[in-house]
């Protein structure tokens, strides 16, 4: 496997972390959630940069983006209990869709 979509993979789960903290840091007002917001998407950018030397922007944008959102609609339902209605989740599917579609049939994303 390219390194490059190791990289990628963490540098999503560092932004879910910190997208995560982030809604926790209560507008910044909690410290530790605050810090951990700062450095995850510090990580999660780092990453990236690294991922987008050999992995297209727009494939790793879409990928980066898909799985995000959801890992994010997950993390609000299960820890912050927010719920999301049949279009949303019929929205997050058709996303879900398309990223799984650039990875299996699409020859842009340099596997």
């Amino acid at each position: 496997m390219n390194p490059s979509w190791i990289y990628l993979g963490i540098a999503i789960l560092a932004e879910v972390v910190a997208t995560s903290a982030l809604k926790a840091s209560d507008g910044f007002t909690r410290p530790l959630p605050a810090a951990v917001t700062a450095i995850g998407y510090g990580l999660a950018f780092y990453l990236l940069a690294l991922a987008l030397k050999t992995i297209p922007v727009g494939i790793a944008y879409a990928v980066w983006s898909g799985a995000g959102i959801v890992a994010i609609a997950i993390i609000g339902y299960f820890v912050f209990g927010q719920a999301l209605d049949a279009a949303a989740l019929f929205g997050i599917g058709l996303i879900l869709a398309g990223v799984l579609v650039l990875n299996v049939f699409s020859g842009s994303g340099g596997h």
